[in-house]
């Protein structure tokens, strides 16, 4: 067991590429706390993965929202007693040419995904900082690496993330806490699911491996990130995406 009686803070975990990581940890041994906002998908999670036997609890959080993100850290030590690892997975997309983009639809995903990203990681620090270990793992994207056409909060966002990687690496790893992130290339999610087969062929056919990625790809290298066994792995941004970009 890879994972055997750490805790984890999974946020964004009622679905897709957090929900396959919620599987993988537990699998591993792991306590997880799902963490996400849709209280319905979180709570059919929850009870999913405890009736195989895992170890989980679900808090519902906004994470662009500082006091929920207090409470979810709260309820995880009130519950667990201790956080070994936090995956600052979620995310949103608003898509839009530059021309037509929103303030509040380009707002909107800063908020989410990196204002979210350092609500989680500043408020649980202090308890891997007392215990002198821990694991943040940050979710980035090949499109905050590369950029994307339609995508310019999100690639904004995704890129930040890398930049805050870095810097928390440099700040924390004197402290026993590793830092790195994960940019996933096209991901099979039930987001890409709703797009028309074409741009499905499409996305495809830019990929080394001519193929999508699927949740637990990216999952497995959470994995990894969140073990012993990446323990000299610090500052990295390791990107899962089927040679996308070479």
């Amino acid at each position: 067991m890879r994972l055997q009686d750490k805790v984890a803070i999974i946020t964004g975990a009622a679905n897709g590429i957090g929900l396959a990581a919620a599987q993988r940890f537990a699998e591993e041994g792991a306590k997880v706390v799902l963490a996400d906002y849709d209280v319905e998908k979180g709570a059919e999670q929850e009870k999913a993965l405890s009736e195989q036997g895992y170890t989980v609890k679900f808090v519902q959080v906004d994470v662009a929202n500082r006091e929920s993100v207090d409470f979810l850290v709260k309820q995880t030590i009130d519950h667990f007693g201790e956080i070994h690892i936090l995956v600052n997975n979620a995310g949103i997309t608003r898509d839009a040419m530059l021309t037509k983009m929103t303030t509040d639809d380009f707002a909107r995903v800063l908020d989410v995904n990196l204002t979210g990203v350092f609500n989680c990681t500043q408020a649980v620090v202090p308890y891997l900082i007392e215990q002198g270990y821990g694991k943040i793992i940050n979710t980035s994207s090949v499109s905050g690496v590369y950029g994307n056409v339609g995508q310019t909060n999100y690639a904004a966002s995704k890129a930040a993330v890398i930049g805050m990687t870095k810097t928390w690496a440099k700040e924390l790893g004197r402290k026993g806490i590793n830092v790195n992130a994960v940019a996933p290339g096209f991901t099979h999610t039930s987001m890409v699911a709703k797009m028309p087969d074409k741009i499905i062929d499409q996305m495809k056919s830019i990929v080394s491996l001519q193929r999508l990625g699927v949740p637990r790809d990216i999952a497995n290298a959470y994995l990894y990130l969140a073990s012993d066994e990446s323990s000299y792995v610090h500052g990295h941004v390791l990107q899962v995406d089927g040679g996308i970009m070479m």
